[in-house]
């Protein structure tokens, strides 16, 4: 006789990710094909790129991970009762979730919902995580929140507290950081506990973004290999180099990928002419001073905020509801 099995899934995973192929296929070639060509930053997240900024994140040079890290380690107590307990934990960009690992004993949420576009990576991290938490349901959302943020309401238990770490809020652009902060208002019904670079001298910047080691380089340069997959072009990543440099009038780190000859790449069977020294630019990063953003989040709606720093104030760490 078959016994069924009763026990309850360790972890279970939900794809959203509703892409228009045709759509994404013409806006990336588009791109690609514009006067100044342009990638968006999420072709940075095949397998291999999810495994490369993992990576840049132990890099000596990057100190935003580390740094939001102490700041959590020094206010843990503090911040964790402005969160307060229970209800559903949203890690927003989770890739390997162990930004929000830390987090789960002190916060204690009945539910973790990961979610993300890089899915493989993310499974990874919920089938080894659920059994060090059995109490809380572990769910993962793959879904691309680039355009527009939707949280299925089945999928949110109680009250609900949005994580976004990382200052990965610098990859919009202002106006488009606001529009997306009043779409995790919406959701926020506990509240936002976000991560945001602060405005530093442009050395320090250009070496967090230009490491010594070439991981970043290695990071940008994938994504040439990553599109040539997604649409059959024939980019040569070693007749690219990375440019990854801090803009101290616009605020933001600007990463490029700049043509070391004269060339032709084959875009959706049509050649396209890149000269030496022309760019693809694929990232920014705008860097932001407390009240900068403190402003950004009120215009998207919150009112209450709280913020906790670093001595060298590098970074900030704000709670806003």
């Amino acid at each position: 006789m078959k016994i069924e099995s009763t026990a309850k899934p360790a972890y279970r995973i939900v794809n959203r990710l509703a892409i228009d192929q045709v759509a994404e296929r013409a806006r990336l070639i588009s791109g690609l094909r514009a006067p100044h060509a342009t990638i968006e930053p999420k072709y940075f997240y095949d397998e291999l790129g999810c495994a490369l900024y993992a990576a840049i994140c132990q890099l000596d040079e990057y100190y935003p991970t580390r740094t939001e890290r102490a700041i959590f380690q020094s206010f843990r107590g503090e911040i964790a009762e402005a969160v307060g307990l229970g209800g559903t934990f949203v890690d927003m960009g989770a890739g390997d979730c162990c930004k929000a690992l830390s987090w789960l004993p002190y916060l204690q949420p009945t539910r973790y919902l990961a979610v993300d576009i890089a899915g493989p990576t993310m499974e990874t991290s919920l089938a080894n995580m659920a059994p060090e938490f059995p109490e809380i349901d572990m769910v993962g959302l793959i879904t691309d929140f680039s355009e527009q943020l939707e949280l299925p309401a089945e999928l949110v238990d109680g009250r609900t507290t949005l994580f976004y770490p990382g200052s990965s809020i610098g990859n919009f652009t202002p106006a488009n950081a606001v529009k997306f902060l009043r779409q995790m208002r919406r959701y926020a019904t506990n509240g936002l506990l976000i991560g945001v670079d602060a405005k530093k001298e442009k050395a320090k910047l250009d070496a967090a973004y230009a490491d010594a080691l070439g991981v970043t380089a290695a990071f940008n340069l994938n994504a040439l290999r990553h599109i040539n997959r997604e649409i059959g072009s024939d980019f040569v990543e070693s007749r690219f180099k990375h440019v990854g440099q801090y803009n101290e009038a616009l605020g933001r780190i600007e990463m490029h990928l700049e043509s070391l000859i004269s060339q032709q790449v084959n875009i959706d069977g049509v050649a396209r002419s890149f000269a030496a020294g022309e760019r693809i630019h694929s990232e920014n990063s705008y860097k932001y001073s407390q009240a900068e953003f403190e402003a950004m989040l009120r215009e998207a709606g919150f009112t209450n905020v709280r913020a906790w720093t670093n001595p060298q104030q590098a970074f900030w760490v704000f709670w806003s509801s």
